[in-house]
C-alpha cells in the first residue's frame, strides 16, 4: 500500500448549470497526504476547498483526474473509501434532545461499535476533549462553541484511519480552540491522517506539518510550513514601541509603502516586502526619539497567504 494516506492528481471539478457558463471550482490540481499527518487545504472563500473536501469524501464525482484515500479511487471504489474516513463538515450535526453522551453512543452505534467498546472510546473521547463535566447535559442547552467541540469529538469515537475537519474549531472560544486543538494533535500522533480546512492561518501554522493553499481552483503554494514560509523570506514584520503618540511616526513609514500599517495603543505594527526598506525603516529608529524599542520577525503563513492571494487576485 503507498504511504501516502490521500493521492490527488489532476483534479478538475467543473460545475454546469443550464443556460449558465460552466464553472470550473477546481482547475488541475495534484497533492499527496502522507499518513499520520495534519495537513492542512487553504484558501479564501471560493477558492475550490469545499469542492475538493466533497470530491475527497465522495459527496461529489470530479469531472476528470485521479483520487484516492488509502488506495481506494474515490469513483470507482467509493464505499471503500467510505469505510476509512470520517467527516466534520461546516454545519453543526449534533442530536440536540440528547446528552453529551448519548449523542456519542448513538454515532458510535451508527458505526457498528457498541456495549463495552463504545464506553471505552467514549470515557478516552471525554478526557481527550474535556468533556467529561459536559457528558450529562443536553445538545439544546450547550454553546455554540460547545456544540461544535462536540461535533468534533465524537467522530474520534470510531478508529477511522483518515479524518476531514472543515472549519473544525469555528465559533468555538479560546478556551474550546485549544482543547480541540490539543486533542486533534494527540490523535494525529497516535497515526491517524487529518485533513483541515480553516481560516485561522495562526492555527493551520501551528498543527499542520504541510499544507495545499488553493485559489480559483488552482495551486498557488504546497509543501511544508517551512517551505511555504519561506516563499515569502523577504517578508519582514516590524513592531514599533513608541513614547507618547504613533501618530507622528507614521508620515515618515507610508513614505515607505509598507504592505501592512496598523496601530496598536504605543505600538506600530508593519510589514514590508525586502530587507533594504527594513534597514531604511531602522535607521529612522534609530535617529528618533519617539521609539521605546522594536521588535523584527520573517513572514507568518498568513502573511505569506496574503500576498500569494493577493497576486493571484491581480493575475486574474
Amino acid at each position: 500500500m503507498s504511504s501516502s494516506a490521500i493521492s490527488v492528481s489532476n483534479l478538475i471539478k467543473i460545475y454546469t448549470r443550464r443556460r449558465d457558463t460552466p464553472l470550473r471550482a477546481v482547475d488541475g490540481i495534484s497533492f499527496e497526504v502522507p499518513q499520520g499527518t495534519i495537513f492542512g487545504l487553504l484558501g479564501p472563500n471560493g477558492a475550490g476547498k469545499s469542492t475538493t473536501i466533497k470530491v475527497l469524501t465522495t459527496l461529489l464525482p470530479p469531472t476528470s483526474g485521479r483520487v484516492s484515500v488509502l488506495g481506494h479511487d474515490v469513483t470507482t471504489d467509493p464505499l471503500s473509501v467510505r469505510k476509512q474516513i470520517c467527516v466534520v463538515l461546516q454545519e453543526n450535526a449534533i442530536e440536540l434532545f440528547l446528552s453529551v453522551q448519548d449523542n456519542f453512543r448513538t454515532f458510535a452505534r451508527f458505526h457498528g461499535v457498541t456495549g463495552a467498546a463504545a464506553e471505552k472510546a467514549m470515557d478516552r473521547v471525554l478526557e481527550l476533549f474535556s468533556l467529561r463535566d459536559a457528558r450529562k447535559e443536553t445538545g439544546i442547552d450547550l454553546s455554540g462553541g460547545m456544540k461544535r467541540r462536540v461535533q468534533v469529538a465524537k467522530v474520534f469515537m470510531v478508529e477511522k484511519p483518515v479524518v476531514f475537519l472543515d472549519e473544525a474549531t469555528t465559533g468555538m472560544d479560546t478556551i474550546n480552540k485549544r482543547a480541540t486543538i490539543e486533542a486533534v494533535r494527540e490523535e494525529a500522533a497516535r497515526g491517524r491522517t487529518i485533513v483541515l480546512t480553516t481560516h485561522m492561518l495562526e492555527e493551520a501554522e501551528e498543527l499542520c506539518s504541510s499544507v495545499v493553499i488553493i485559489n480559483h481552483g488552482k495551486i498557488v503554494a504546497q509543501g511544508t510550513i517551512d517551505d511555504v514560509k519561506a516563499m515569502g523570506l523577504r517578508l519582514f514584520n516590524i513592531s514599533l514601541t513608541v513614547a507618547g503618540d504613533p501618530e507622528r511616526l507614521l508620515p515618515r513609514l507610508r513614505r515607505f509603502k509598507p504592505q501592512r500599517l496598523e496601530v496598536s495603543r504605543t505600538t506600530v505594527h508593519l510589514t514590508v516586502q525586502d530587507e533594504r526598506t527594513m534597514h531604511a525603516i531602522l535607521e529612522i529608529v534609530r535617529r528618533s526619539k519617539l521609539v521605546r524599542s522594536f521588535e523584527i520577525t520573517n513572514a507568518s503563513l498568513e502573511d505569506v497567504f496574503v500576498e500569494l492571494i493577493d497576486k493571484k487576485d491581480g493575475a486574474a
